[in-house]
C-alpha cells in the first residue's frame, strides 16, 4: 500500500496528541484539570525528533493543552510556533500551519485518531490513522498503521515517509551528534 501513497512530496508532519502520541489514557493525579498523566512512547518521540533534525517541519494540532504536554512537544522537535494546543476546529489550525510555513496541504502528513481529525486527514497530502483509531478517522485516512496510538504509530508513519525519501539513515559512529 505504501507505494501508492504520497510519500516523496511530504515536507511536514503534524499529529494529534491523545490517541496518537499517547494511547488515549488520561490518569488524574491532582486537584486541577492540568494534573493529568499521559504516556508518550519513546520510539514515537525519537522518530519525531529525528524527522525535525532531518529538516521536516513538525507540528502538533491537539485539543489538549497542559504545560507538561507543551514541554514534551518541544522535546519531540516541535517549534513553539507550530504548537496548536487547545485547538477546536482543527482544520483552521492546519490551514494556518500550512500558510505560516509556506506549505501546500499536499506536502503535509497528518496523524489523527478520532472524529475531530477527519477534516484534516482528508485535507492533507497523507492522512494517517493509528490501528485503533475511530472508524471515521480510518475511513478519512490514506493509511492506517499496524501500530495503535501511543504504541509506535508515529514511528511507523515517519519511518515509512523518511525511508521513501532516503532519509531514514543513521551513522552509528556519529549518532551522538544527531541530538
Amino acid at each position: 500500500m505504501a507505494q501508492s501513497l504520497n510519500l516523496k512530496n511530504i515536507k511536514a508532519i503534524a499529529y494529534d496528541l491523545d490517541g496518537v502520541a499517547t494511547d488515549g489514557s488520561i490518569i488524574p493525579f491532582g486537584p486541577t484539570p492540568e494534573d493529568l498523566v499521559r504516556i508518550v512512547n519513546a520510539k514515537d518521540s525519537f522518530a519525531s525528533r529525528y524527522a525535525a533534525k532531518q529538516g521536516y517541519i513538525m507540528a502538533v494540532i491537539s485539543g489538549a493543552d497542559t504545560p507538561p504536554l507543551r514541554n514534551r512537544c518541544i522535546h519531540m522537535g516541535i517549534k513553539e510556533e507550530n504548537l496548536y494546543l487547545g485547538a477546536r476546529g482543527k482544520l483552521k489550525y492546519f490551514r494556518d500551519f500550512c500558510e505560516r510555513n509556506g506549505l501546500d496541504a499536499s506536502e503535509v502528513a497528518y496523524f489523527g485518531d478520532d472524529v475531530p481529525d477527519t477534516q484534516v486527514l482528508r485535507a492533507c497530502g497523507l492522512g494517517i490513522a493509528p490501528a485503533d483509531a475511530a472508524e471515521e478517522a480510518k475511513a478519512a485516512a490514506d493509511y492506517v498503521t499496524t501500530r495503535p496510538g501511543g504504541r509506535g504509530c508515529i514511528r511507523e508513519g515517519i519511518e515509512m515517509i523518511m525511508k521513501a525519501q532516503g532519509k531514514w539513515v543513521f551513522d552509528e559512529d556519529h549518532f551522538d551528534q544527531i541530538f
